[in-house]
């Protein structure tokens, strides 16, 4: 597996510090799946979930790499390359 530039420099996961998605809280919205963002910590809703607020978050910040934040799921995907790891 040939990992990119982004999820090489990931040096520690960075982990939910609750289990929602904090952009939903404030919209009183509903998410299927969490994604903690590598660069800043945010936990937000997947692409799955209806407001997609994680894709979002990438768009406007260009922050790459996220991770799952579900229990017993330990992935990395970085947006810019498209790249898929499992850790």
């Amino acid at each position: 597996m040939t990992l990119c530039s982004h999820l090489k420099a990931i040096t520690e996961i960075k982990t939910a510090k609750d289990h929602v998605c904090e952009e939903c809280v404030k919209q009183h919205g509903t998410w299927v799946h969490l994604r903690t963002c590598q660069t800043c910590g945010a936990t937000l809703c997947c692409d799955d979930s209806p407001a997609r607020h994680m894709t979002q978050h990438y768009h406007q910040t260009s922050h790459p790499a996220i991770s799952s934040a579900e229990p017993g799921e330990q992935w990395l995907w970085c947006y810019e390359d498209r790249v898929f790891a499992e850790y």
